[in-house]
């Protein structure tokens, strides 16, 4: 358990202390504690679990760590994960494969939505419909008509709807908002992101159980929306390299690379998009990339260029460098750090070339319009870091905000409109690598243009 997130409340506000090492300062980022406050027995929120495959596991063993909260039913389409989930969280747990069975419940308030992409939309919808609140994993969309509807019914229910971009409230991340506001790196021009990965579990060749069958697996529910094919066990639990049932690298990693830019920059996502990638490695059936390539457009007067990778034969790694024309801000692990070039004091070497009045004056020009950060006093830092406490999680902060929204009935952190923009910018990667052309998207309407 994360027993440092379980105390209190972690905010990305001010720092406690810097140790300086090389001319760099790294600061820890220290927590604003507020006191757990006891949880009324009559107060618990109950919920259940929609999907329960890995992430949903994953998710559900960080969510009920949280204080005052309690799963009691799981939902899923394999027998083994419903035995599974009984071994995880006791025998008391009520289990099925039929998700309405849940939703009929008047014990339940919220559900997690951990389902294959194609379903994530109808499972939403169907959850706020029946007065349940909603936390839906990412990508929020499988489909662009999807985003809409979930939007609307939220409105429509008043249910509390939370993405899965735990990105969004990372302590890390609002650090980082809050130095690229103050000009810590000038004005940004430029955003890169990766997520490479070079396992082939990281490639979604998840292990296909040795009881796969059509005994043991709901074949007809997990399809769904998807085309009626023969029971492929391999389709059923390795579903993201299929666009029948997942968005591909887009949807799966470009969307937390586009969660935490727009998180940061405050901007509404992308105008335009091109991409491009293809099969490099894993030829073994799918029809989605394990190579993509991403440049986007955005009228803040920024480009993002984005890269995932699951044929990486280095270190699997995922970071963001934000570029501005003061200097750099790059997030890696719990950790954001900014880096500076001091500005040339003279302009470029060209100047010997030209009498000395006429250098006079280009140097007096070139120092009114390119004034130092610092004349006087010491020099400005060239290297800042600041970093998470030992054992920080954003998935816990992220339920944790979930959780508090769910009692307070105040906004999340991640609503539908933020998630919708999110998927929809990372989605047209796939479109433009299907059209062979560059796409437009109007980022406020959220439309394709």
């Amino acid at each position: 358990m994360h027993e440092l997130n379980r105390r209190s409340f972690l905010k990305a506000a001010g720092t406690a202390g810097a140790q300086t090492l090389f001319g760099a300062k790294v600061h820890a980022l220290t927590a604003m504690s507020e006191p757990e406050k006891p949880v009324a027995a009559n107060d618990h929120i109950q919920f259940a679990l929609i999907g329960a495959g890995i992430q949903g596991q994953g998710d559900t063993k960080t969510a009920v760590q949280v204080p005052g909260v309690k799963l009691v039913a799981v939902a899923d389409c394999y027998d083994g994960r419903l035995e599974h989930s009984k071994e995880l969280w006791g025998s008391d747990i009520f289990t099925t494969r039929n998700y309405a069975e849940i939703l009929a419940r008047k014990d339940i308030d919220a559900v997690i939505i951990a389902t294959p992409d194609h379903w994530h939309k109808q499972a939403a919808v169907d959850a706020m419909k029946a007065g349940k609140d909603v936390y839906c994993e990412k990508p929020m969309i499988h489909l662009y008509t999807d985003g809409p509807e979930m939007i609307e019914t939220a409105r429509a229910t008043k249910r509390i709807i939370q993405i899965g971009s735990q990105r969004v409230s990372s302590m890390i991340y609002a650090k980082a908002k809050e130095l690229l506001a103050s000009g810590a790196i000038g004005q940004l021009n430029m955003v890169t992101a990766r997520w490479d990965r070079n396992s082939s579990m990281g490639a979604w060749n998840y292990t296909v159980p040795l009881d796969a069958s059509t005994e043991t697996c709901d074949w007809p529910r997990f399809l769904g929306t998807a085309p009626k094919i023969p029971f492929n066990a391999e389709h059923f639990f390795q579903w993201r390299k299929w666009k029948a049932y997942g968005s591909g690298v887009a949807g799966d990693l470009f969307v937390h690379l586009f969660s935490g830019t727009h998180f940061i920059t405050g901007s509404n996502g992308p105008t335009r998009a091109m991409a491009t990638g293809g099969l490099r490695f894993w030829k073994d059936g799918r029809d989605v990339p394990d190579v993509m390539l991403g440049l986007f457009d955005y009228r803040e007067g920024f480009n993002l260029s984005l890269r995932v990778n699951f044929v990486d034969g280095g270190e699997e790694s995922e970071g963001l460098i934000f570029t501005g024309s003061d200097g750099t801000m790059e997030i890696a692990g719990n950790s954001v750090s900014v880096g500076r070039v001091p500005r040339p004091k003279e302009p470029g070497y060209v100047i010997g070339t030209y009498t000395e009045a006429m250098q006079k004056r280009i140097l007096e020009e070139y120092r009114q319009k390119y004034p130092l950060d610092h004349p006087a006093g010491e020099p400005q830092v060239a290297y800042d870091k600041y970093v998470a406490p030992a054992g920080y999680s954003d998935s816990y902060d992220h339920f944790k905000n979930f959780f508090a929204a769910v009692r307070s009935r105040q906004p999340v952190v991640e609503d539908a409109v933020f998630g919708y923009r999110a998927a929809g910018a990372a989605l047209l990667g796939n479109l433009s690598m299907e059209r062979d052309a560059i796409v437009k998207w109007d980022p406020d309407a959220m439309k394709l243009a």
